[in-house]
């Protein structure tokens, strides 16, 4: 099992900045994708981010330019850190973290998620 804690969030005015911490109950250095999805009020919810473990990104087109993910294995934590925030930004954002078969734990890890909230 692998536990997922995020922190980081809260209210914002558009333009500004958050930074998102996940901090996992194991090392991430086994994790194959850690990653953040968001999910606003009535929508499904979407990848924002994901980072692998050799360091390879990908991004939603929205968010491109924006936010920077970012991976510390000696803490465990994975990082996302928003810049020029907008109000379509709002959601709640979770945590992600996939162990490929036959690693020990395989499977699909979600935190809790944390609010962020941007107001134009």
């Amino acid at each position: 099992q692998v536990q997922l804690v995020e922190s980081g969030g809260g209210l914002v005015q558009a333009g500004g900045s958050l930074r998102l911490s996940c901090a996992a109950s194991r090392s991430i250095f086994n994790i194959d994708v850690m990653g953040w999805y968001r999910q606003a009020p009535g929508k499904q919810r979407e990848l924002v981010a994901t980072i692998t473990n050799n360091g390879s990104t990908n991004y939603a087109d929205s968010v491109k330019g924006r936010f920077t993910i970012s991976r510390d294995n000696r803490k465990n934590t994975v990082y996302l850190q928003m810049n020029n925030l907008e109000p379509e930004d709002t959601a709640v954002y979770y945590c992600n973290a996939a162990i490929y078969y036959p690693r020990p734990y395989s499977g699909n890890y979600w935190g809790q998620g944390t609010q962020v909230t941007v107001s134009s």
